[in-house]
């Protein structure tokens, strides 16, 4: 493992994947400089896509658009402009239905730069009180109890739910992925944090709950502090393990010998929201928080050999795996979280499997049984479907809601193997079309184990149903699933059902001894990323096959590797790095990004699914310097971003700030939720 420390604040602390080498450390563990978890020789996806891209190549005449940094700002330049031409279109109507705003143009300012015609509001920050008792935020007076009361770091997945009978008011429900110690704490001494300082950022994780109102004239939304439903979850809050490998040997520790009960949820990334009124949460990054692992499994999962950065196995035993080795087996689920119950004890479901969860979204099938999709956020791994047994219950009784909030227990889980239609000869890692035209092809849901209240069934050979929703990567290795690129959220259309599969990057794609480009993965040394789209069979959310087509592939739409769903590459925003994504009520999909290779601050896009207009993607906000953004959702009239990590470069730190966003100079940056709304109170992009 490459020690990035002595490089931070060096122009060569920089993350394969674009990331800063501070992100590296606390976010996922340096992932990136460890070795590629998956050894396994499963077909790569980018060899599969190879094949698709063919039918773009009318397209690569358009005008070129460069992205160059000048006087610490990104500007697009180019003939015509891709800003330029997109406004253009927008005054004579044509822009589609949702994305009818001027475009914002990649810049590095630390700021939140939303469209003409929008205004914003910064809805709650790190640290302001929620919950009855908790103290006004003090930096230089951290504690444990206060942060436990107070709104969590790092905001990541973010839901609305309604608040029946309270005018203008909803819930919000928010993820806070994990802690930058080095940004919390003046004078953060890495090698040797204090235990209060482990402490603050154990109540620093987790879930924050929170009432926010409207404010019908104006558009804000504010926080309601000390409302009944207001809530923190952390990681100490005690929860459920629910499902097939709930009580299993491989899940009980000294401090749990029933392996049922275990304290917090760690690395929380994207989620859900159910259509039973819960919200989901994937851990992902958990391997980070272990140290001393020494199995095959530990490796497999990403988990050290040594110390971690932040040192809690010094002040907790579970942390460190000589001592507690099955504590790690407890995190990397699907965690269900109950908002409108304050006294409920959230689950983790091990019957959607164990891996570095990015989202857990929903849909039923025409029978009401729930369908969810995940990703494992890793080079190289996969991608997931549950397909549950029992249906949906509607209402409101406490017997329909226990029902509901079993249904992720029972079902089989599944993972993807993609097949490309065209030779893989043909696939060379440039992006360049194959002969048909096109980068797509099919695939299948291949079956992993199958839970019931009687019991579960493993349908992978040589390993137990116990063994494959705990060791789940190990399952995929073995029954052949795909390689991705990084797959991180997957959300289906409520629109048409297509299902889209965010792939980050992969800087490793085609290097020696990884795997190569193939024609769902078609580029080598991916460091742009690119969104699949998914076709169920007969477009059923139960389907156990699927066709697949590249809708978009990430850059500089100057590059002739790009593709925009076959949109005029004149006309959109450049893209780098998709992650999180939402639709809007118009069918549109907002990608928000990560690690933006392109030389501006990452930002949120919109882009429409169907119609003529299909492929056209317009940049609608930026966040602040080091900044990634999280969420996000889009209503009628309001579109909400968690602004995650501001700040976060390397060399920065309490005493040298790198953004002085939200509050400006002489106050420490925080993490927050924005809010951004048209100043005439129309519809977004209407």
């Amino acid at each position: 493992m490459r020690k990035l420390l002595p490089l931070i604040g060096t122009p060569s602390a920089v993350h394969p994947g674009g990331r800063s080498a501070l992100t590296c450390r606390f976010r996922c563990g340096d992932a990136c400089f460890h070795e590629v978890p998956n050894t396994s020789a499963n077909a790569y996806v980018g060899d599969v896509i190879a094949g698709a891209l063919s039918r773009r190549s009318a397209l690569r005449a358009a005008a070129v658009v460069t992205v160059a940094a000048a006087a610490g700002s990104v500007t697009v330049a180019g003939a015509p402009p891709a800003a330029a031409a997109t406004a253009g279109s927008e005054r004579h109507g044509r822009a589609a239905r949702g994305l009818r705003f001027t475009p914002v143009a990649p810049n590095t300012a630390d700021q939140v730069t939303v469209p003409e015609g929008y205004r914003q509001n910064v809805v709650i920050r790190w640290g302001e009180p929620i919950l009855r008792g908790a103290p006004a935020f003090d930096p230089e007076r951290q504690t444990a109890a206060a942060q436990a009361g107070q709104f969590g770091y790092n905001n990541d997945f973010l839901a609305l739910l309604p608040l029946p009978g309270e005018r203008h008011r909803q819930l919000l429900v928010a993820n806070h992925e994990y802690t930058d110690e080095v940004l919390m704490f003046r004078g953060y001494d890495p090698e040797n944090p204090t235990r209060q300082q482990a402490e603050v950022a154990w109540a620093a994780h987790g879930l924050s709950a929170v009432v926010v109102e409207e404010d019908h004239r104006s558009g804000r939304l504010t926080a309601v502090p000390r409302h009944h439903l207001n809530r923190r979850v952390t990681a100490t809050t005690p929860f459920r393990l629910t499902g097939p490998a709930a009580g299993s040997d491989l899940l009980k520790t000294s401090a749990d010998p029933t392996g049922r009960r275990v304290l917090g949820t760690l690395n929380n990334c994207s989620g859900g929201t159910t259509p039973w009124g819960t919200t989901l949460h994937g851990e992902e990054n958990f391997n980070q928080y272990f140290a001393h692992g020494s199995r095959a499994t530990d490796k497999r999962y990403g988990i050290g050999t040594g110390a971690t950065e932040r040192k809690w196995e010094r002040f907790d035993r579970r942390f460190d795996l000589a001592q507690e080795p099955n504590e790690v087996h407890r995190f990397g689920y699907v965690v269900e979280f109950d908002p409108y119950d304050p006294s409920s004890t959230p689950r983790k479901h091990t019957a959607l499997g164990r891996f570095k969860h990015e989202a857990a979204t929903v849909r039923l099938t025409e029978d009401g049984r729930p369908v969810v999709y995940s990703g494992d956020d890793e080079r190289f791994d996969y991608f997931y479907k549950f397909v549950g047994a029992k249906r949906m219950r509607h209402g409101s009784s406490r017997a329909v809601r226990e029902h509901n909030l079993s249904l992720l227990d029972e079902g089989t889980l599944y993972v993807a193997r993609l097949t490309g239609d065209s030779p893989a000869a043909e696939f060379d890692g440039s992006g360049t079309l194959p002969s048909d035209g096109e980068f797509d092809g099919g695939g299948q849901w291949i079956p992993l184990a199958t839970a019931t209240a009687d019991g579960a069934v493993s349908h992978v050979e040589g390993m137990s149903a116990e063994e494959v929703f705990v060791f789940t990567r190990l399952a995929g290795d073995k029954v052949g699933a795909t390689k991705m690129d990084r797959p991180e959220d997957i959300q289906p259309s409520p629109h048409t059902g297509k299902v889209y599969v965010v792939l980050t990057n992969n800087s490793n794609r085609g290097k020696s001894g990884y795997a190569p480009a193939d024609e769902a993965n078609p580029r080598n040394g991916n460091k742009h990323g690119h969104i699949l789209e998914l076709t169920e069979r007969h477009g059923r959310a139960d389907a156990t096959a699927f066709a697949w087509s590249l809708f978009l592939v990430a850059g500089d739409p100057g590059d002739a590797s790009t593709y925009f769903a076959g949109f005029p590459k004149d006309r959109v925003s450049p893209i780098s790095c998709p992650d999180n994504v939402a639709f809007d009520p118009h069918g549109n999909l907002w990608i928000s990004t990560d690690g933006n290779q392109l030389g501006s601050h990452d930002g949120l896009f919109g882009v429409a699914t169907r119609g003529e207009r299909r492929g056209e993607l317009k940049q609608f906000l930026t966040v602040p310097t080091g900044a990634e953004t999280c969420g996000p959702l889009v209503q009628d009239r309001r579109v909400l971003v968690a602004v995650q990590h501001p700040g976060e470069v390397d060399g920065a730190s309490v005493e040298k700030p790198a953004s002085v966003w939200p509050d400006g100079p002489g106050k420490i940056v925080r993490p927050a939720v924005v809010a951004v709304w048209r100043a005439d109170g129309e519809d977004i992009g209407v």
